[in-house]
């Protein structure tokens, strides 16, 4: 599984972007999915995650109501809607998914990462 991740880059304070990841090769084993991220100095965090149909989703505290994570299977793409953005949302931010690679064993996949850069 390869997963490449775009639509990072520079926005005000207050605005918006939204992520994508996009998986390829087996992507038949993929289920649930998620979004982290890592500002420097400070450890790998999770921001967002989504089960396999979509229909749970999860959210860290400091995002709720400004965050929007969601799924199209049809085009092994994941999304992550960002608004309200603010500069403390600085980061490098990661797509992840675990994927069942066969008997009882999974395994976690993750992107390239793509900066996002909020300025106050």
């Amino acid at each position: 599984v390869q997963l490449v991740e775009s639509g990072g880059g520079l926005v005000q304070a207050g605005g918006s972007l939204r992520l994508s990841c996009v998986a390829s090769g087996s992507t038949f084993g993929i289920d649930d999915m998620g979004w982290y991220r890592q500002a420097p100095g400070k450890q790998r965090e999770l921001v967002a995650s989504i089960t396999s149909g979509g229909a749970s989703t999860n959210y860290a505290d400091s995002v709720k109501g400004r965050f929007t994570i969601s799924r199209d299977n049809a085009k092994n793409t994941m999304y992550l809607q960002m608004n309200s953005l603010k500069p403390e949302d600085t980061a490098v931010y990661y797509c992840n998914a675990d994927s069942w690679i066969g008997g009882t064993y999974w395994k976690k996949y993750w992107g390239q990462g793509t900066q996002v850069t909020v300025s106050s």
